[in-house]
C-alpha cells in the first residue's frame, strides 16, 4: 500500500474512544539526521493527547472481558501521568472511576488535567525505590485491595498493554513506512511500546534495530547493554526510565542503549519545536536525541522511526520554562562568579513581575497571584525605587477607615517600602546572610540598576546544584 501524498479525512465519530491510534507521521527535515531520514509518529495527537490511549483502551476491555472490571468499579493506577490521562478519559467514558497514584515530581499541568477530568489524585514520593510502601506502584496496589470493586491495572505488568501496540501501533508504523525501517527508537516507562512495536515488526520479518532511549540515571540503559543496572540517579524526564525492568518488556527484543542526560533531552526537544515546529513532551526529547545520535553514527543511508509520545502543552511550566531549567541546572549559561548566578530571574531579560508605584494594589495583588510570587519589585522609569511585599498589602487592608475598594484601588506608592536591602552584584554569598537573617529578600544592583532579587530558596537551590 503506497502512502497518500494527503490526509485522509474521516467521518464524525461517536465517540473519542474511536479516534485512538491512526496517528499520522512526519519527516525531520530542518534538524542534522545524519545521513539517515528519521520520521516522527506523532501519537500527541491521539485524544488524550499521549500514546497512552492506545493501552488504556486496551487494558480497560481486556479487564472487562476477563471480569476483573465490572460497573460502579473503580480502576487504580500508578501513573506518570500519561496513562493516567488516558485511563481517565477512557475509564469515564465508560462510567468508572478512577484513581491515580502519582509521583510528585510530575508537571502540574498533568494533574491539574486529571483533577478536572475527575480522577481522584494521591501524590506520593518520587525519591523513594520500588518495594518501598510509597512507591507509586506499590502503594497503587495496596489502595485497590482496599477499595470494594478496585482494579489496580498494572501496566508494568499487563499483557494488553504491549498486545495494544502490536495490534495497532506497529501495524499503523509498518503501512505508513511501506515496511522500510531500519530502526525503531522507544523508550520504557511501562515497556509495552517497545515490546509490542518490535514484536509486530519482527513478525513482519523485519531485520530493523530496536533501540532502546534511556534517561541518566535510569537502571535499564546497563541492563541491556551490559547486564548491570546502570548508576541509580534522579531525571527530570517523565514517563520513561525505572530502577527495574518491568514485566511487560521483553529485553532479548532490544539491540542497544543509550543513555541520555535530561540537558540534551531538554535541548532537542526544544530544537524540535524551533526547527519543526512540533511542541513535544520531555520523554520525546530523550527518544529522539537516540534517534539522532543513532542516525548520526551510521555511515549508509537508514531509515528510522521514533515517536512523539506526547504534547509538549503539558510540560509549558518545566521543559519550556527558562527560569525553570534554571534552577534545575539545566540550563547553558556562563558561571559569572558573583550573586547573578543566583538569579535565574533577571529584570533586564523581562524575567522579573514587577509594578509601578502608579498601579493600584489590587493590580499588584492580581500580578502576585498570578505569578505565585510575594514580593514585587517597584520600577519607576527603568529604576527600582521600592518593594511591596503581601505584608505590606495586608497593612494597608487592616483598617476600617475606608471600603474595600477604596483600600484595593490605592497606589502601591502608598503601601510600598523604600528603605531597601541592597547588594552589588560583585558582593559575596555571606552578605545575604544578615539580610535573611532580618527575613528581608536581597535585592541586587549592578551599579543603579536593577538585577533581581534573591529569596533563601535562591541561595539554597545555588548551593545545592553546586555541591
Amino acid at each position: 500500500m503506497s502512502m497518500s501524498d494527503a490526509p485522509v479525512l474521516s467521518r464524525p465519530a461517536k465517540s473519542l474512544l474511536d479516534l485512538i491510534g491512526k496517528t499520522p507521521m512526519v519527516e525531520v527535515t530542518r534538524i542534522d539526521t545524519g545521513p539517515c531520514r528519521l520520521f516522527l509518529k506523532l501519537e500527541s495527537q491521539n485524544p488524550g493527547g499521549s500514546i497512552k490511549d492506545r493501552i488504556a483502551l486496551s487494558m480497560i476491555e481486556a479487564a472487562e472481558k476477563a471480569g476483573w472490571l465490572k460497573p460502579g468499579g473503580t480502576i487504580v493506577e500508578a501513573t506518570a501521568g500519561n496513562t493516567g490521562l488516558a485511563l481517565t478519559l477512557v475509564g469515564k467514558q465508560k462510567g468508572y472511576n478512577v484513581l491515580l497514584v502519582i509521583p510528585d515530581k510530575m508537571s502540574k499541568e498533568k494533574i491539574q488535567h486529571l483533577r478536572a477530568m475527575g480522577a481522584d489524585v494521591r501524590l506520593t514520593r518520587s525519591d523513594v525505590p520500588h518495594g518501598h510502601p510509597e512507591y507509586y506502584t506499590d502503594m497503587a496496589e495496596r489502595l485497590a485491595q482496599q477499595i470494594p470493586g478496585g482494579y489496580f491495572v498494572n501496566q508494568f505488568a499487563n499483557d494488553a498493554n504491549s498486545e495494544a501496540h502490536f495490534k495497532t501501533t506497529g501495524p499503523e508504523i509498518w503501512e505508513q513506512m511501506e515496511g522500510d525501517i531500519d530502526a525503531f527508537v522507544a523508550g520504557i516507562g511501562s515497556g509495552g511500546t517497545i515490546t509490542g512495536n518490535a514484536q509486530y515488526f519482527k513478525s513482519q520479518g523485519s531485520k530493523a534495530k530496536i533501540v532502546l532511549a534511556d534517561p541518566v540515571g535510569s537502571a535499564l540503559a546497563g541492563l541491556i547493554n551490559d547486564g548491570v543496572a546502570g548508576p541509580d540517579g534522579s531525571y527530570t524526564v517523565e514517563g520513561i526510565g525505572q530502577n527495574f525492568m518491568p514485566e511487560t518488556t521483553d529485553p532479548d527484543l532490544i539491540d542497544v542503549a543509550y543513555s541520555i542526560p535530561d540537558a540534551e533531552a531538554i535541548a532537542t526537544v526544544r530544537e524540535l519545536l524551533l526547527k519543526e515546529g512540533i511542541l513535544a513532551g520531555s520523554s520525546s526529547g530523550t527518544l529522539i536525541a537516540t534517534a539522532l545520535r543513532w542516525c548520526r553514527e551510521q555511515t549508509e543511508p537508514k531509515r528510522v522511526v521514533t515517536f512523539v509520545c506526547d504534547t509538549g502543552a503539558k510540560y509549558l511550566s518545566k521543559v519550556y520554562n527558562d527560569a525553570w531549567l534554571a534552577d534545575q541546572g539545566l540550563s547553558q549559561r556562563e558561571i559569572q562568579g558573583d550573586l547573578s548566578d543566583l538569579i535565574n530571574r533577571k529584570y533586564v531579560a523581562g524575567d522579573v513581575v514587577v509594578i509601578g508605584p502608579d498601579d493600584t494594589l489590587d493590580t499588584a495583588f492580581k500580578r502576585m497571584k498570578g505569578d505565585g510570587v510575594s514580593q514585587l519589585p517597584v520600577i519607576q522609569d527603568g529604576r527600582l525605587v521600592g518593594i511591596l511585599d503581601e505584608s505590606d498589602i495586608v497593612h494597608i487592608m487592616n483598617t476600617d477607615e475606608i471600603t474595600r475598594k477604596e483600600r484595593f484601588a490605592k497606589p502601591v506608592s502608598s503601601a510600598m517600602t523604600r528603605d531597601l536591602d541592597t547588594l552589588q552584584v560583585s558582593e559575596t554569598l555571606d552578605a545575604l546572610i544578615p539580610i535573611f537573617d532580618r527575613d528581608r529578600v536581597a535585592i541586587v544592583l549592578d551599579g543603579e540598576t536593577f538585577v533581581g532579587l534573591i529569596a533563601r530558596t535562591d541561595l539554597i537551590n545555588h548551593l545545592s546544584l553546586n555541591r
